[in-house]
């Protein structure tokens, strides 16, 4: 178990540990899904290391599949019925029993009235389908019930993935026609006061839960409009458990804590899909009760649990084009409600100028994550950026405004076999002449595949004592010289 590092004459340590986003809603699913233990060539990895869940079989009798079409058409024609019968103003009021005992109501008549006869398990599930696509999203209800699914992706109605232990599967779930996924696609963003539509093809949001949603929409999406969905999770994993999974080691922990605790800058980067907001939750846990945070992000995703959070959400232009408040006008807003750290969701755009000056002028320990596939690929990406804020700034000073403003560079990436690592801890020192100087403190060291597919390695340290060493014991984090030598611990 990973034991938080004391500070010297304190015996209060770090905070709780930080919750995590990786969907997921039981332990033994989120066990799966996380990030399946990578298998270590020394410590008898093939007795300890995590199967990930078998995939669904998406192989379907073709007289199946007819009977499954089947259903599903008799399930929108009594969804017809439905709404011409059910009073939908009382619906929000009405029990789940009382709208279920109607639903069974309603639908046994529509079934006689169109002489048809289900057997009761087929009769039993068109009840719950019913149900679903009344109060519900439709089909895709039944994967966002299941927790061991991390992402829906919907490509046009007859074609839905899912993620499970990081390894997408199609599966048999199916909408009737695209005009039913319209429908449910409608119903999401209004929910939240967006829209999508010809005019405005795309649109984020999030549901109910908190899971985030992407929608592109025809004319832009050609054979059909393409959804994906986040799954949010209610149960967040601890710093132990995420140790426990693989994805960094005890001495990692122990030096992050130290980081974030001591408010040094720090940038998660990595992929899509590969934990950067996992990551951002975790680091966020070493952050105390006694400090104001102040969270920007596009889509609220961020599950902090420290008490004082003021959390900000950008918001899109209106029908009239007007109205848009983005991620740059909250962070200058942010500067003037005296937050001690500003964590920015993702950085992507002109406001990671106004990022950079914050974490320059007295807002250490603000953290942001942003796309790239290494620590140097994210300084370049954070280059480019600001080149394209339009700011006529040189690249010497660019560079220097980067160095002075990120102390720290974690790198997070999902490795072929679905499972997540932190590969990278890498410190910013500094320049030399017109070049960011970088060390490496940590990495994960690929060394083979097993017969499963399982990626094998382990982290190794790299030989070289913190930059930030002084600062950390000035703050009474005196970490052992034995994290920087033995990183597999």
């Amino acid at each position: 178990m990973f034991k938080r590092f004391n500070k010297q004459e304190s015996s209060n340590g770090a905070p709780a540990a930080a919750p995590s986003l990786v969907p997921s809603a039981k332990a033994a699913p989120a066990d799966k899904t996380q990030a399946p233990a990578a298998p270590k060539p020394d410590k008898k990895a093939k007795s300890d290391k995590v199967k990930p869940a078998a995939p669904k079989s998406v192989t379907v009798d073709p007289k199946e599949t007819k009977r499954m079409d089947r259903l599903l058409e008799i399930r929108m024609d009594l969804h017809k019925r439905l709404l011409e019968s059910l009073n939908l103003a009382a619906l929000d009021k009405a029990s789940e029993e009382d709208l279920k005992h109607e639903i069974a109501l309603i639908s046994r008549e529509g079934l006689r009235d169109m002489d048809i006869v289900l057997n009761s398990a087929d009769q039993k599930q068109l009840n719950i389908d019913l149900l679903d696509e009344v109060t519900g999203l439709g089909p895709i209800e039944v994967l966002l019930r299941d927790d061991t699914v991390n992402d829906i992706l919907i490509n046009g109605s007859q074609q839905i993935f899912v993620e499970r232990a990081g390894v997408l599967e199609l599966t048999t779930v199916k909408f009737k026609d695209e005009k039913h996924l319209m429908r449910i696609i409608d119903k999401i963003v209004s929910a939240v006061g967006r829209r999508v539509d010809e005019s405005s093809p795309y649109v984020d949001a999030r549901l109910a839960d908190g899971s985030r949603f992407n929608a592109m929409v025809p004319p832009c999406a050609v054979d059909g409009s393409l959804v994906s969905i986040r799954k949010f999770t209610k149960e967040k994993l601890s710093i132990d458990q995420l140790i426990k999974f693989g994805a960094f080691t005890e001495a990692m922990a122990t030096y992050l804590q130290a980081a974030v605790a001591t408010r040094l800058n720090i940038i998660v980067s990595g992929g899509t899909g590969s934990g950067k907001t996992t990551t951002l939750n975790a680091l966020s846990g070493f952050i105390g009760d006694e400090e104001r945070i102040v969270t920007i992000e596009d889509t609220a995703e961020l599950q902090l649990q420290q008490v004082h959070i003021g959390r900000m959400e950008s918001r899109p232009p209106n029908v009239e084009g007007k109205g848009e408040v983005s991620q740059r006008d909250l962070l200058r807003n942010a500067l003037r409600m005296r937050p001690d750290r500003i964590i920015v969701g993702e950085t992507r755009g002109d406001e990671v100028i106004d990022m950079l000056q914050a974490m320059n002028t007295g807002h250490d320990g603000s953290m942001t994550t942003i796309h790239a596939n290494s620590a140097r690929d994210a300084v370049s990406r954070l280059e480019n950026m600001i080149a394209m804020t339009g700011v006529e700034l040189p690249l010497v000073a660019s560079r220097a405004q980067i160095s002075s403003a990120v102390d720290l560079m974690v790198q997070i990436s999902r490795l072929p076999d679905g499972s997540r690592r932190m590969v990278s801890i890498t410190e910013i020192t500094g320049m030399e002449g017109e070049i960011i100087s970088m060390q490496e403190i940590f990495k994960f060291q690929r060394t083979g595949m097993d017969e499963d597919g399982k990626i094998q390695g382990k982290f190794v340290s790299g030989g070289l004592r913190s930059h930030f060493t002084e600062r950390f014991r000035q703050w009474g984090y005196d970490l052992p010289s034995s994290i920087y030598t033995d990183a597999d611990q």
